[in-house]
């Protein structure tokens, strides 16, 4: 097997604080992202999703740090480049971003084959007419005509910003795109399309992707490989039909479980008690045991090791309860149906 295009190892990101607690906001962190992969990573809000994505570009507020661990691109360590290192090595060239707000992205007093000139300027050789024509020809890629490449940001609608912002994302040819909740703010049609362009890029462009979502759903729909995360910790990886078809940690099976599934419209929807932890302190424990129906003491005695499941290095859980899950968790779990899995058929 090839390398990961991009992994973390046991990584901490802190928050400096003028107070006497600093923020601990990811613990651990633990995944890897192959060649040509969709990687999903869901969590509730505040559970150090975007914090991990902001620390592979160098995107940390100026009191973020990461702490301990390594994260590699390409096997090469990046964690502690500098701001220079970061805008020569990886962002845009190797790395681009779409936002979760594409209006507060895009440079509202230039029109957009300005920026296009401008972001060709700072990172390639191609001249102001090769960057307008790439620009053209990416707003065929993403649906847009390409007579609107000289118009402003405000002359587009929400979902047009957000097809530019991917247009934009691509310019430079990147071999990953940070996707952070990419469909925010966009109503459920236009959200359908935009991850259908999302998903029409991986056949054309040989890109691998970080999705960040808050909606399980989508991962599950548009993903090969996930993580899911709660309270700054990582609570289960492996590949998407193995996290639809067998979790093992409990928020995992909570999150699923709280979205209804056509299969068993009957279903009562799973609740997830409690709110998440603050996180002010060093978290040597499960961040989810305060919300956790099946949890016991030794939950709240130190911070949990990642299990395979069912001998499968590929799928861990950080749950030292992960072997009993599926009996403890019965009443949760989608009843079995002897037919198989929806996104097995898909595959």
């Amino acid at each position: 097997m090839s390398e990961p295009i991009l992994e973390f190892e046991d990584v901490d990101i802190t928050y400096r604080t003028t107070g006497d607690s600093d923020v601990h906001a990811v613990n651990s962190a633990s995944f890897a992202i192959e060649e040509h992969d969709y990687f999903g990573l869901v969590g509730e809000s505040g559970c150090g999703k975007s914090t991990l994505a902001d620390s592979i570009v160098g995107g940390l507020d100026d009191n973020g740090e990461v702490t301990s661990g390594k994260i590699r691109y390409k096997g090469e360590e990046i964690q502690d480049y500098s701001e220079s290192e970061f805008n020569k090595k990886i962002r845009w060239k190797e790395i681009s971003v779409i936002p979760q707000s594409s209006m507060n992205s895009l440079d509202p007093v230039m029109k957009l084959s300005d920026q296009a000139i401008e972001m060709a300027k700072y990172h390639t050789d191609l001249t102001k007419a090769e960057a307008v024509d790439r620009l053209r020809e990416l707003f065929d890629v993403v649906g847009i005509s390409e007579s609107r490449i000289h118009d402003y940001p405000h002359q587009f609608s929400g979902g047009m910003q957000q097809r530019t912002i991917i247009a934009f994302s691509l310019f430079l040819q990147p071999s990953l795109i940070i996707a952070d909740e990419p469909t925010t703010a966009l109503d459920v049609i236009m959200q359908d399309q935009i991850l259908d362009y999302i998903n029409d890029l991986k056949d054309d462009w040989d890109i691998s992707m970080l999705m960040i979502t808050h909606d399980i759903s989508i991962v599950f729909e548009n993903c090969d490989s996930m993580a899911v995360m709660h309270g700054g910790q990582m609570a289960e990886t492996g590949r998407v039909v193995d996290l639809f078809d067998r979790p093992r940690h409990p928020y995992a099976i909570l999150l699923q479980n709280a979205f209804p599934d056509v299969r068993f419209p009957d279903r009562e929807l799973a609740v997830i008690d409690g709110h998440p932890p603050q996180l002010l302190d060093d978290p040597d424990y499960c961040t989810f045991a305060d919300r956790c129906p099946w949890a016991v003491e030794d939950c709240r005695r130190g911070a949990p090791d990642p299990q395979e499941i069912e001998g499968d290095a590929d799928h861990r859980a950080w749950c030292i309860r992960a072997d009993e899950m599926e009996d403890l968790a019965a009443d949760h779990l989608a009843p079995a149906t002897g037919e198989t899995s929806i996104l097995e058929e898909d595959t």
